[in-house]
């Protein structure tokens, strides 16, 4: 053993610095030789990568190891964001509607290079995946922003889209609600006319009783007489109301609270009351002719 004693200061200083020298200047070594083979887009690519490598050029183990898993985790995420690209790009085919952008396209042709140089690790120098791997995140980031505003400019739309199909379903449903109440009010007035609110015994007095033509006969000469099958007939004297002359009035009530408005009521309580009273509207009509009332 020999000591180094003998070495004078400036020789000590120049062993001290020679590894990191010697370490900088292969990995700018191996950017200009690798840049070419990576199909580097420009020199100007090379300048982070070489400082990466000199930061990395005494690097212990576990060091090595992080830098890996680095790329490892950013291959990943950028795959993710390649593959959300495509679905956010389909959704938006998919729906047809205007997102207020004169271009809705990704551009992830930077990103699937950097996802491509960075998945070889085993062809990368490894003091070159740092700055590979910041070069592909950075490019990460950009298209996950421009997928972020699209998905955004697409949610609004869509909703947009459903806040007027909505407000079209409402409006349609307030129409066809105005139309039946419409279409109600002008059978109540036809059905109200004696016109009306004969053709409407006829059919309630077959369908509920099976009183034919011949049964309807005596009904319409007994409403005749009482009422001239006006609904709104009310006879000051007795206080008897409606087209079957109801002593008083709101016993109609039993076949309806629209009793006073709607002559189809007042037909189905005097049916009733026939029907329970004399079984039939001749028989009723018999007994009017003899005293009267009925």
């Amino acid at each position: 053993m020999h000591s180094d004693s003998s070495l004078t200061p400036a020789r000590r200083r120049r062993g001290r610095f020679f590894v990191p020298a010697v370490a900088a200047g292969a990995a700018l070594g191996i950017v200009l030789t690798t840049g070419l083979t990576l199909a580097s887009p420009t020199l100007a690519n090379a300048a982070p990568l070489a400082a990466s490598a000199i930061a990395s050029a005494t690097a212990p183990e576990a060091t090595l190891r992080d830098i890996r898993v680095d790329a490892q985790s950013t291959v990943l995420a950028a795959r993710v964001a390649l593959t959300e690209a495509t679905a956010v790009t389909a959704d938006i085919a998919a729906s047809g509607l205007d997102l207020g952008l004169p271009d809705t396209s990704i551009e992830t042709a930077p990103l699937e290079q950097a996802t491509d140089r960075l998945s070889k690790l085993d062809l990368v120098p490894m003091l070159l995946v740092p700055g590979l791997t910041a070069d592909a995140t950075r490019v990460t980031a950009g298209v996950s922003a421009r997928i972020s505003e699209l998905r955004e400019r697409l949610d609004a739309a869509k909703a947009q889209k459903a806040a007027e199909e909505a407000a079209a379903a409402a409006a349609a449903a307030a129409a066809e609600a105005q139309r039946q109440a419409e279409a109600a009010a002008a059978a109540l007035a036809a059905a109200n006319t004696p016109e009306g609110a004969k053709a409407t015994a006829r059919q309630m007095a077959a369908s509920q009783y099976g009183w034919g033509d011949g049964q309807f006969s005596c009904l319409e000469s007994l409403w005749d007489k009482e009422s001239d099958w006006n609904y709104q007939a009310y006879n000051s004297g007795s206080g008897a109301t409606g087209i079957p002359q109801s002593l008083p009035g709101n016993k109609m009530a039993s076949a309806g609270a629209d009793w006073q408005t709607n002559a189809a009521t007042q037909i189905a309580w005097g049916l009733g009351y026939i029907a329970g009273s004399y079984g039939t509207p001749c028989a009723a009509w018999g007994h009017s002719q003899a005293t009267d009332w009925y």
